[in-house]
């Protein structure tokens, strides 16, 4: 039996390992297939394919897009099998990251009015160059020794309730499914435990809802779904007839209990995950 990972993250987003250094560690980790998904950007996909192709490791360009949802639950859309070259697809990244950025700007505000001495030319230069994300902040607030890990900077300042949370304008899931279709590729719901629904009726609502908005896959394998939480979606993706995936979450050393191709304990994503959604992008 061979191994993949459908969600990962590199330095193009939020994540600390560049995307062909993620590409050796899969080869590294015997995976067989992977799927870059970024946060809001596909910068760091051209590179990955490349890595992919000389390593003989089979690639899906991929992405992550936030979508508008209530607290205290988050709702994250990926999408599988994008044309990096579609016109749509670019205005769409160019707008997110425009959000991120005005995101970023209230965020410097609102630190520096605590006495947080961080400057925006701080973060960009932990980002180096790529698009800046929360973890960026940690990273900046580590070094200042303003706070001892990223845990305590996510918990006191930049997670959701911090004191200098700000959320960022989003697409509705109708929205991302769209521009995601429009890209050539498959919509995801990524971590569905993260919806954070008071019960499993709840949680069947939201999934049919974004199935008859188009959804294609619910993410079933992933580092936040215990083995009861695994069964119910797959259970879940069968009765509305969608694609099962999977995926670690790794983003590096900002989530360092986190190995690539590995979820809830240790728990590894099958290949046919990654068949399937190749098989349904065919005939696209």
């Amino acid at each position: 039996m061979s191994f993949v990972d459908l969600h990962c993250h590199s330095t193009a987003s939020d994540g600390t390992t560049p995307p062909r250094e993620l590409i050796r560690i899969a080869k590294t980790n015997a995976l067989t297939a992977i799927a870059l998904t970024d946060h809001d950007t596909i910068a760091g996909v051209a590179d990955a394919a490349d890595e992919a192709k000389k390593l003989g490791i089979d690639f899906l360009p991929g992405i992550e897009i936030s979508c508008e949802y209530p607290r205290p639950g988050t709702l994250h859309m990926l999408g599988y099998g994008i044309d990096p070259t579609n016109a749509t697809l670019a205005s769409m990244t160019g707008d997110l990251i425009a959000n991120r950025n005005a995101r970023n700007d209230k965020m410097i505000t609102l630190l520096r009015g605590q006495g947080v001495p961080i400057t925006i030319e701080m973060v960009k230069s932990a980002a180096k160059g790529d698009v800046i994300g929360r973890p960026h902040f940690a990273r900046v607030m580590v070094d200042l020794k303003i706070v001892k890990n990223y845990a305590e900077a996510f918990g006191k300042y930049l997670g959701s309730g911090g004191s200098a949370y700000v959320d960022k304008e989003q697409l509705s899931a109708r929205r991302a499914i769209e521009m995601i279709h429009a890209a050539g590729g498959l919509a995801a719901i990524a971590h569905p435990t993260q919806l954070r629904k008071a019960n499993s009726a709840q949680l069947r609502q939201e999934i049919k809802m974004l199935a008859d908005y188009g959804l294609d896959a619910v993410e079933v394998v992933h580092s936040d779904h215990r083995e009861s939480v695994v069964d119910e979606l797959s259970d879940l993706a069968d009765d509305f007839g969608l694609l099962k995936t999977g995926g670690s979450d790794f983003h590096g050393g900002s989530k360092p209990h986190i190995m690539l191709g590995r979820a809830f304990d240790g728990r590894r994503i099958p290949r046919e995950f990654y068949d399937s959604l190749v098989a349904k992008l065919a005939p696209h």
